[in-house]
Parts: C-alpha cells; structure tokens; sequence
C-alpha cells in the first residue's frame, strides 16, 4: 500500500534521493490485512514487573483467548463468571443495538451527525469492565461502550445527541462529543489526539495527589501520526505514569489504511517499545482477551509499574462517520473477510461451547436491548430536538465558561436579546 516517489536523478550526483511516501486507498483493493496473527492462548502472559526488552520480544504476537472452536485457552483466560460474560455479551449488543437507532434517526433527519463502533463493542465494553469506579478514560468518539456499560442512562445520552433542553452538554458539543465525569468519562475533544496528553497529566496528577486513580488514554491508529501522541509517550515514559495508552487500530482513518501512519513500522506497539513503554497486541475483537489485557495494564498501573501501551487489533465496519462514503476507498465485502471476526459472535458462540447459551436466550436478549433502546429514544425524543427549532437561549452561550463571570462577559450577555 506504499509507493516510492523517485525524483529525477541530480546531474552533479549521478542518482537523486527517494522518499517512502504511502499511496491512500484507490478503489476496491484488497489490502494485506492484520500482520502476526498468534493462535489463541499462543501468546504467554508476562509478569507484571517482566523487563520491557522481554516483553518487546513479544510485541509481534496477538493476545488471544477464545479458540475456533469458542473455548476460553491459554494463561491470558481471565477470572469471569458466567454472568459476567453474559453481561459484557449484553453490553456489547446493547452498544450496537443504540448505535443502529441513532444511525437510523440520522436518516430520518433528526440529527445532523453520528459515529457508530460498530464492530469495535468490545474494546470500550471489555475495558470499562476491568477498571474501577474512580478511574478516568480520556475517549475518542468510538467510545460510547464505556459509558453504556457504566450504566450511565440512554436518555441522557440521546438528549446530548439530540442537542435538546435536557441536554447536560446545553448543545455546545457535535453529537456523540460525551462527557461525564461521575461516570469516569472525560469531554470528548474533536481535535485528534489531545486526549493522550491530557490523559498522561491527569495519571500524573492523580499520583502526586497520593491518589489510587489510574487513567485510560484512547486514540485511534491514524491519529498515531500526530505530536501530541508522542509527547504523551515522552512524558508516560519519563515520570513513569499510571495511565494505558489504548491504540484501536481499526484498519481504517478516515479514508486511508493503517500502514499509512504506521509507515516503516511492523505495528503500532513498535512505539511503545520506542519509548520503553511495555507494548503488547490484542484481538480486539475477543471480548475475554480485551478484560484480560486491560486489568493486567491497571494493575501494572496501579502497581507503581508505569504505563503500558496496548494496540487493538478491530475493525471499522461502517462508515467513519455519516459524512463519510467508504465505498470510494474500501473493498467490498471486507468485513467477511476479515480474520477476526464480529466480537458480538465470538463471545455468544463461546457462552453456546461451554453450554450457557442458546439461541432462544439470544433472541430475547436481542428483544430486550433493542426494547430498551427504542424506550429510551422514544422518552429523549419527547425532550424535543435543536433540528426541530428548539434552540436554547443564546445568553446562556456565556454560562459555565468561568467559575464567576468576569465582568466583560457579563456585559455581553446582557447586551444579547432573549429568546
């Protein structure tokens, strides 16, 4: 997926230099995809305090749990019972079954804007699980697993989505931009990558506090390529930060293929090793191996053992966003032939392997989330929509910018006519 830009040869030289420049995607072809591929339970577990070159040596490998068979392999198996394997499963579902309703509300002209994750439900469902009330995520927009399996409400989340009166947000954030610090999710920024620096100064002040708060730091792989994820790093490195610094390495930015930004690079946790940050692969798509990664990369954290970089290995099944048309850049059919899988299968088809699921139970799991999904739109529509021409008061574009409003701003408002 890469091409060499060959200038022509300098007369005083005789041969002219070359960049490495990558080609972005044209038309329908099929890009090698997902390097490295370790069979389930392949890939050993290190200790928490193991030597970052030991764990380097590894960093070509994929931590995976659930076999092809569905059954749960290898020193990576993490200590969940059935019934919380039955509600990451629902979580998951719950994830897709929202997003579906908030696409479809888009295409009716409800919303001016969406993102969904679909196919991507079990890095943000998986992590959310194996951290711990207090600890704080610092999200990019395919993120809302992390909020839907903390129980924060649908409604609330629709409203925002919607831009509405009971909208926590008052309308001043693109739909699917979440924000909620009692649920541990941090305002979500449309300029890529400021999370990760923040994330690592939050870690950071959260220890010389004495606290016992870790932080989540989220960037999708194309935003790799910008200065604030290797400042971050810097800094992680340095000071020795309790955060995990998360790569969902999806395929796709939003129109050119992973190796675009991973350029010279074998994978994306090369960079980790770069700085001397442990870096480990994992599917991503197995919901088991993501609780698995994730609570070894807290309790590193929490262990005074620094940060720890994990690339997700998913895919972007949809559109990157409703502006986006993917079909002008992607192959077709590239979801069935990715190596993977769905994570929403692979965990059902792990509960049926070992006989605590079936598809009777399937179905009325499915009734229910999408139920509860269509209740919530249906109560959030009631609150009314900005689209419908419901906009709040324009003085109120001068609230919550300062803790007291200085008095500038406050003549401003004051000159603004109400509504």
């Amino acid at each position: 997926m890469s091409t060499d830009s060959t200038p022509p040869d300098d007369p005083a030289t005789g041969s002219g230099l070359r960049l490495r420049i990558p080609a972005p995607a044209r038309g329908h072809e099929e890009p090698d995809r997902v390097p490295f591929i370790s069979a389930a339970g392949e890939m050993r577990k290190p200790a928490l305090d193991e030597n970052v070159e030991r764990i380097a040596l590894m960093r070509k490998q994929l931590v995976r749990v659930i076999d092809d068979d569905g059954q749960a392999v290898g020193e990576w198996v993490p200590d969940l019972g059935v019934g919380e394997r039955v509600e990451g499963l629902r979580n998951m579902m719950l994830v897709r079954s929202y997003d579906a309703r908030l696409l479809r509300s888009h295409r009716q002209g409800k919303i001016s804007f969406y993102m969904q994750s679909l196919g991507e439900e079990a890095i943000a469902c998986g992590q959310q699980h194996a951290l711990e009330p207090g600890d704080m995520h610092f999200p990019t927009y395919r993120q809302q697993g992390l909020l839907i399996s903390s129980g924060y409400p649908l409604v609330t989340m629709i409203d925002q989505v919607l831009s509405n009166e009971r909208d926590p947000l008052r309308g001043r954030q693109l739909p699917v931009m979440y924000s909620s610090k009692d649920h541990g999710f941090f305002s979500i920024s449309g300029n890529l990558a400021t999370q990760y620096i923040q994330a690592v100064g939050w870690a950071m002040a959260s220890a010389l506090r004495g606290g016992t708060e870790i932080a989540s730091a989220w960037i999708g792989e194309g935003a790799t390529a910008e200065s604030d994820f290797h400042a971050a790093l810097v800094f992680a490195s340095t000071y020795q930060a309790p955060v995990i610094l998360n790569i969902v390495n999806n395929q796709w930015a939003i129109s050119t293929p992973e190796d675009f930004a991973r350029g010279a690079s074998a994978t994306f946790a090369d960079r980790g090793y770069g700085f001397s940050i442990p870096a480990i692969r994992v599917d991503g798509n197995d919901y088991l191996a993501v609780h698995a990664a994730s609570s070894w990369a807290a309790e590193r954290a929490r262990s005074n053992l620094g940060p720890t970089l994990i690339e997700w290995i998913t895919l972007r099944r949809g559109a990157h966003s409703t502006s986006d048309d993917p079909s002008v850049y992607r192959p077709d059919h590239e979801a069935e032939s990715f190596p993977l899988g769905d994570p929403i299968d692979r965990l059902r088809g792990h509960l049926v392997a070992i006989g605590e699921w079936d598809d009777d139970r399937q179905s009325e799991l499915q009734a229910e989330v999408d139920g509860q999904v269509e209740a919530a739109f249906t109560e959030a529509d009631s609150h009314g929509a900005m689209k419908d021409g419901d906009t709040p008061d324009p003085r109120s574009m001068f609230d919550d910018v300062f803790h007291e409003m200085p008095r500038h701003l406050r003549e401003q408002r004051d000159q603004v006519e109400p509504t």
